[in-house]
């Protein structure tokens, strides 16, 4: 892998486009070659997953098995049975004996996402898997001893729920040997349209963005990250009357008119206030004289007779004439 020119994988010499992505991929280029566990963090929709299979990509074990689980989705028992596999009427329903992820990955790598969801009980038999501890299939009398290298991703902070007693500080440690932080799409605003126009490809090969499409996408601030651009991008393209896909053909959330802040508003206001003080300073010293005053503001009687109508209610009985 070279530092300089990104990989060549799942379309991404075409979205490596800011420094912050890079550097994920050079961390990924430094700990590829390496057998610690790597911790994997960052929201919802970043591209967590895209990380990890880029670490086996280039790592000694890519000919070998990539298994992957997501941790919150399967009840307490039946994610035991799914990490360390299960023995012929172990449980109801278990009409065969069946092989654990462990197992399937032995020489590749397992990744773990959503960690963080990972059930008490759980944690504790993952850590002793993970210190090289042989185990048992459910139900089973023959010890399992595997090679897997371990890749774990989570959306949520480990540290505070280790604070509130929902996650093992043993086992974040033994995960967290190497951790890479995918930053959001917010930011990295210069991945947006290469990505947005990678997405487009796989939908139209002749779709283009128009630029009100362009500037809308830059804009938005994207919460669901990479997961909701893609989404956007194919809707749109589904949506489109045309070639071009139009800023109206974007779902409504990425172009919503973004409401000012409370501070913005009270700056705007504070602002307005002023300009209206220093538009009746100078009607005042001109005696009312609209022309002068706005000779004296340096704009056009124009202007200064619009801003006025602006102001009738504050000028109802004044002696001012427009």
């Amino acid at each position: 892998m070279n530092g300089d020119q990104p990989p060549a994988f799942l379309g991404m010499p075409a979205i490596l486009v800011s420094p912050a992505i890079r550097q994920v991929i050079e961390n990924v280029r430094r700990v590829a070659g390496s057998p610690v566990a790597v911790l994997i963090t960052g929201e919802t929709g970043a591209g967590k997953e895209i990380i990890a299979r880029a670490i086996h990509h280039y790592s000694l074990r890519c000919g070998q098995p990539w298994i992957d689980i997501n941790c919150g989705a399967l009840p307490d028992q039946l994610m035991e049975s799914e990490l360390f596999g299960h023995e012929r009427g172990a449980f109801s329903g278990a009409d065969a004996a069946k092989a654990g992820l462990f197992e399937m990955a032995r020489g590749g790598s397992l990744f773990l996402d959503e960690i963080g969801e990972l059930e008490s009980r759980m944690q504790v038999k993952l850590l002793r898997v993970l210190d090289g501890v042989p185990y048992y299939r459910l139900g089973g009398q023959r010890k399992v001893t595997v090679d897997v290298r371990v890749i774990a991703a989570t959306n949520q902070d480990l540290e505070q729920r280790i604070s509130q007693g929902r996650f093992r500080a043993d086992l974040y440690h033994r995960l967290n040997q190497y951790r890479i932080r995918v930053p959001p799409l917010r930011e990295r605003v210069e991945d947006i349209l290469p990505l947005a126009e990678y997405f487009l490809r796989q939908h139209s090969a002749n779709a283009v963005l128009s630029p009100d499409a362009r500037a809308a996408l830059q804009r938005y601030s994207w919460p669901g990250n990479v997961r909701e651009l893609r989404n956007a991008v194919a809707n749109a393209a589904l949506a489109a009357t045309s070639y071009q896909i139009r800023a109206a053909d974007l779902p409504q959330a990425c172009t919503a008119t973004v409401k000012p802040s409370g501070f913005e508003r009270a700056d705007r206001l504070q602002l307005e206030g002023v300009e209206r003080a220093t538009i009746l300073s100078a009607l005042d010293r001109t005696g009312g004289q609209v022309q002068r005053a706005a000779d004296l503001l340096g704009i056009s009687r124009r202007t200064l007779s619009r801003k006025l109508k602006l102001y009738r209610t504050e000028m109802e009985g004044s002696a001012y004439s427009c």
